[in-house]
């Protein structure tokens, strides 16, 4: 994106690296406010637009560029959540998050061959693990600004108020709302070594079709979610149960002979990825409560599948790449 300077003077905005040092932490912020990196590229984008569209006289006015830009990002993010809803009513299927892989794996993430650039990498952490971003859909877009702003981004809630447009006493109570949604749905996860070995005997399980490993290996209630968007096959509905899960994936797996899986960090945990001819075509999120699997989201949508663009490094063979034991 260009930054241009004040129309005529012939120089650099000499503000220019201050306000595109800020960058990543809206792309960081909109990320987790959306679930979605594509419209959390669009947000910042459209922030930046209005920052430019002012003159440099209003630009000086403003006494902290970094302030009003976490403003008008957030902003625009709540009005899209809002509108989130409705658009989502004409999804085909299950609306999953947009899943992200390990920072340096993120190199030629734009289909169109553009390369990424380091400041729209998402910093990986326990408030994007799918299971999170998940809980955060379930949320009223007043809950899930004012959660993420101030739990995640450390906010107060005078700054959280003015973005919102409450006072901070409602917005505490935002906070405390979305606080307990997170707490009831979000179990705490085993270690990121004992997650990874998990994920590793599902995985030989799958290949090996072996219907009770698999079913040890899932929790009695676990549940499979797809997300293609109608623009891959997919079931449009959940599957419920450690039985039905396994049956399913032994099917899957007899249908899908020319396909790769192949072990990856999804959203900071361990997860796979499915490729066919180095293309991966399918995302893999996992839920792992004690040693049982609890949730797996598959995404199939290839709108979110960007940033998984196959370089030279995802062809190699999961001998050579594999989620690190931590």
């Amino acid at each position: 994106m260009t930054t241009p300077s004040e129309p005529g003077d012939g120089l650099p905005d000499p503000g220019v690296s201050a306000i595109m040092n800020e960058r990543r932490q809206l792309i960081n912020l909109a990320y987790r406010l959306l679930g979605s990196l594509a419209d959390a590229e669009d947000v910042v984008q459209e922030t930046y637009i209005r920052w430019y569209a002012m003159s440099r006289q209003q630009q000086d006015a403003i006494a902290s560029p970094g302030a009003w830009l976490t403003k008008v990002a957030s902003r625009i993010c709540l009005n899209m959540l809002s509108s989130a809803r409705a658009r989502r009513e004409t999804y085909v299927g299950e609306w999953i998050p947009e899943p992200l892989p390990e920072p340096t794996e993120w190199i030629n993430g734009r289909s169109d061959g553009i390369t990424v650039d380091p400041a729209d990498r998402v910093t990986l952490d326990e408030s994007v693990n799918m299971a999170f971003l998940v809980v955060l859909e379930s949320m009223t877009p007043a809950e899930r600004v004012a959660f993420i702003l101030h739990d995640v981004f450390r906010y107060s809630f005078a700054e959280v108020a003015d973005i919102l447009g409450r006072t901070p006493a409602a917005c505490r109570q935002l906070a405390s709302s979305a606080r307990r949604r997170i707490h009831a749905a979000h179990a705490p996860a085993p270690p990121t070594a004992q997650q990874a070995r998990i994920i590793r005997d599902f995985k030989q399980a799958w290949e090996d079709k072996d219907i009770d490993a698999l079913i040890d290996l899932l929790d009695p209630d676990a549940t499979v979610v797809a997300d293609s968007g109608g623009l891959a096959s997919a079931m449009l509905r959940p599957i419920e149960g450690a039985e039905p899960i396994a049956r399913s994936l032994v099917n899957l797996a007899g249908r899908l002979r020319d396909m790769t899986i192949l072990e990856r960090t999804v959203n900071g945990q361990p997860g796979l990825v499915a490729q066919r001819d180095g293309v991966t075509v399918t995302v893999y999120a996992f839920e792992v409560t004690g040693d049982r699997i609890r949730h797996i989201w598959g995404v199939r949508n290839p709108g979110k599948l960007r940033p998984w663009a196959a370089g030279p490094d995802d062809r190699q063979t999961p001998k050579q790449r594999t989620v690190p034991a931590r």
